[in-house]
Order: structure tokens, then C-alpha cells, then sequence
């Protein structure tokens, strides 16, 4: 769902008030608590979350699910522990409407990643 805003809090204020914000803003929680050091800007029509014009996660609310963009996946998580249980593409996790964010390891991959791309890992698709 491709948005118009041009700052996060436009952005989050144009979300419908539904369970697509409640997972958002609980993902987008964990990213600022994980990895404080990146700024919250909007990129590509969605939440970013970098330094300068380099990005480590994407954030955004679909139709049917919310997407954090992390780069590949398998990269950061090669044998899908942290992950398992989720739906996951090659760089995106999905959340539907049933998933409990309190019941997965979202909050480990997240950590995992970021300190992988502080590093200068290779973390991309």
C-alpha cells in the first residue's frame, strides 16, 4: 500500500486503525529498541531505518500482511531458527493478522541483523 507521506509520523498516522498499525508499531518498537542507533526516515514509501543512505530494514503494511525488509534472509538467519513459524520470502518476513509478535524470536533476527550490517556483513538479496 503505497503511501504519500513524507515523514514517519505521516505515515503511521495514515495507517488504517486496525491490526495491520497494532503489528507495525509493535515491529517498529523492537527495531528502535534493537538498533537505536538507525534513524527512522521514509524510504521507497515505507518506514526506513538507517544511517546516512545506507538502510538495514523496511517496514510497511500490505493488504493482507505488515513487511519488514531485511536484505536476504537466509544471510542473517541460514538455518530459519529465529524465524521459524513465520512466513518468509527471500528478503521480507511477513505478519498476518494472527501472528503474536510476542511469540516469535522477530526480536532476536532483528538484533542478529542489525549487528550483521553494523559489521559490514553482507546481508543483501
Amino acid at each position: 500500500m503505497l503511501r504519500n507521506a513524507e515523514t514517519p509520523s505521516e505515515f503511521l498516522n495514515m495507517l488504517d486503525d486496525d491490526w495491520r498499525r497494532d503489528i507495525l508499531k509493535e515491529i517498529r518498537a523492537l527495531i528502535k529498541s534493537k538498533a537505536p542507533q538507525l534513524a527512522e526516515r521514509i524510504h521507497y514509501k515505507m518506514l526506513g531505518y538507517g544511517i546516512d543512505d545506507a538502510y538495514a530494514f523496511h517496514l510497511n503494511a500490505q493488504r493482507a500482511y505488515v513487511s519488514l525488509y531485511v536484505g536476504n534472509v537466509s544471510k542473517v538467519d541460514p538455518n530459519g531458527e529465529l524465524l521459524d513459524g513465520l512466513n518468509v520470502g527471500k528478503g521480507c518476513i511477513r505478519f498476518s493478522k494472527t501472528t503474536k509478535i510476542k511469540d516469535t524470536r522477530i526480536d532476536e533476527f532483528i538484533a542478529r541483523a542489525f549487528a550483521m550490517w553494523q559489521a559490514g556483513e553482507d546481508v543483501d538479496c
